[in-house]
């Protein structure tokens, strides 16, 4: 991976991010730095799955890798707003 790729992945995984926690149902008690962790993570993992599947590289806005990688973050978020929100009680 080239550097732009590298920080285009990061920017990617800021949104991913953002949108992930947007998705989960009520309020997460994590810090946004998490949030933004969880979303690169997410952006990578959504575009090794939807590689893995063939649809990462398709005419256009790549619909189904972006629903994966926000599908990646939700989970990620849900998963760290509990186990947060428990370590912090």
């Amino acid at each position: 991976m080239e550097v732009t790729g590298f920080l285009t992945a990061i920017i990617i995984g800021l949104v991913i991010g953002a949108l992930g926690r947007l998705v989960v149902p009520g309020k997460q008690n994590i810090p946004i730095w998490l949030t933004l962790v969880i979303g690169v993570v997410a952006a990578l993992l959504g575009t090794l799955v939807a590689g893995l599947f063939g649809v990462d590289d398709t005419a256009g806005i790549d619909w189904i890798e972006l629903l994966i990688q926000v599908l990646f973050a939700a989970a990620g978020v849900y998963i760290a707003a509990g186990a947060y929100g428990r370590r912090r009680h």
